[in-house]
């Protein structure tokens, strides 16, 4: 029977009839809606990805094009995309993101719709294909991949008119059905303003809410590659969410839940709701944090000494993926087409430092009890927390929110980080708790907080020498569910 509940809850499924000879308390607890989908957990846990923003604005310093860029500029003179894969594969990311378009409105495929794309560059006399490169050199790493295709395209005859949804559906069929699986697609909330737009070199505005029409075109994008789900990005998600900045940063307090009612990609003054999230949102769309290594998102040889060092990094790190988001690091080729000697230092900094701080967990070895649990049953005992299986958890009885779960370490250790994740496969919870250690013969408080989500990370203002830590979990929406503490 112990078996059996424990593979029935690691899909997240139950049956209550084979649990009649038990009580109600050993019943999994019942989600708290909404809970992510099978194609959202495998982002949350992919935790870190990379953007690749390249273009005409490689070549000519800028960060938006006008439009009027002529596809001549675009000449990388040792492209190598597996420069990129291999490099984003030994940082540890596990995705990568390509800027198939983006405002210039010049495509990095042979576009079979706009004469503005690779197929009129020099770039290998015209029949070069940089997505397809990408593409091929991150299956071969070993990575997921990911297109942006800007919504607003200030090279287009067409845009701000209907012909122009025409046209960018034909090119999300392009990339969908040439260049798949795709895992993720990107579009932001950059819409309309002045442009070259087949020449007419003025501003056009349009309606974010509506003028594209995005339910027919995600619809008609799931119709071409119904499995595996699309994850699509945009303010409102629906797979994910913007954060509300570019600048690395999760809210402290960060719901995995909005409403998508009034949202949009685009919508103004909504960045405080994207980067905090609602406790009682009713879609499961979760922050991704988006932000460039570099002070810009694309190359310009000005910054080489401006790029991101290691430890800012791993700081962007702490608050993106250890507040409960998925961290998506921009690495901008250069002019070469090669990710830049600094970027790639950097990128090694970084994968170094998040080896040697997170090496060993502590809580492995340690003893994990709590006093309140599920039906005092070992299936949701503290000692789950500590097990290394996402599947397993501590959970309490139904209409018990608060609890908490103590490690007794071998001995006494320098303690400089806490690793909390809640069991969210049936759903957020936790909304409020602390940390405490055993010290001078009492509980010290080391830190608090509030939502846990996927995965929080703790970095403790200063290194403490302890042998027993507790976790309490002092509000939350339902009885909480922890998957896991790790100590370092």
């Amino acid at each position: 029977m112990k078996k059996l509940f424990r593979l029935l809850m690691t899909v997240g499924l139950w049956v209550p009839s084979l649990l009649k000879a038990q009580s109600n308390n050993l019943r999994p607890p019942a989600p708290v809606l909404p809970v992510p989908s099978a194609e959202q957990l495998a982002w949350h846990r992919m935790e870190t990805n990379a953007f690749i923003h390249f273009t005409t604005n490689t070549f000519t310093g800028r960060e938006w094009g006008n439009g009027d860029e002529p596809e001549s500029v675009f000449n990388p003179t040792a492209l190598d995309a597996t420069q990129w894969a291999n490099t984003l594969k030994a940082a540890g990311f596990k995705m990568m993101i390509l800027t198939c378009k983006h405002h210039d409105g010049f495509c990095l495929w042979p576009s079979a719709f706009t004469t503005h794309s690779v197929k009129n560059s020099p770039y290998k006399n015209g029949k070069g294909d940089v997505v397809r490169e990408a593409r091929d050199a991150a299956a071969k790493a070993g990575l997921k991949f990911g297109v942006y295709l800007s919504p607003w395209d200030r090279n287009h005859a067409e845009y701000g008119k209907p012909g122009y949804i025409t046209y960018y559906r034909n090119q999300l069929k392009e990339l969908f059905t040439r260049y798949g699986p795709i895992t993720e697609m990107w579009f932001d909330g950059a819409n309309g303003g002045t442009g070259y737009y087949g020449g007419a070199n003025e501003a056009r505005k349009i309606d974010g809410k509506t003028y594209y029409d995005w339910p027919n075109t995600l619809a008609m994008i799931r119709k071409i590659q119904p499995t595996p789900s699309v994850i699509f990005f945009s303010d409102a998600g629906p797979g994910v969410r913007w954060v509300g900045n570019e600048s690395g940063i999760a809210g402290e307090t960060n719901w995995n839940t909005i409403s998508t009612d009034t949202l949009y990609a685009g919508k103004p003054g909504v960045e405080k709701l994207l980067n905090t999230g609602s406790p009682d949102g009713k879609q499961w769309i979760p922050a991704e944090v988006d932000v460039s290594i570099r002070p810009g998102w694309f190359y310009h040889a000005a910054e080489d000494s401006k790029v991101k060092t290691p430890e800012q990094l791993f700081d962007i790190y702490l608050s993106s993926v250890g507040r409960g988001s998925t961290l998506l690091l921009n690495v901008p080729p250069d002019q070469r087409g090669l990710f830049h000697e600094n970027d790639v230092a950097a990128l090694k900094g970084f994968r170094h430092l998040l080896d040697s701080v997170f090496a060993h967990n502590l809580a492995r070895k340690a003893k994990a009890q709590s006093a309140s649990y599920r039906g005092k049953s070992a299936l949701f005992a503290a000692s789950n927390t500590t097990d290394g299986n996402p599947d397993t958890y501590w959970a309490t009885n139904d209409g018990v929110s608060t609890g908490s779960i103590e490690l007794s370490l071998p001995k006494e250790t320098t303690i400089r980080y806490v690793t909390l994740q809640e069991y969210i496969r049936l759903g957020q919870r936790v909304s409020g708790f602390t940390i405490e250690v055993w010290k001078n013969n009492s509980w010290q408080q080391l830190a608090a907080g509030t939502t846990i989500g996927y995965k929080r990370i703790l970095k403790l203002a200063e290194p403490v020498t302890a042998s027993k830590i507790r976790v309490n979990i002092t509000a939350a929406k339902a009885c909480p569910l922890i998957s896991n503490i790790e100590i370092y």
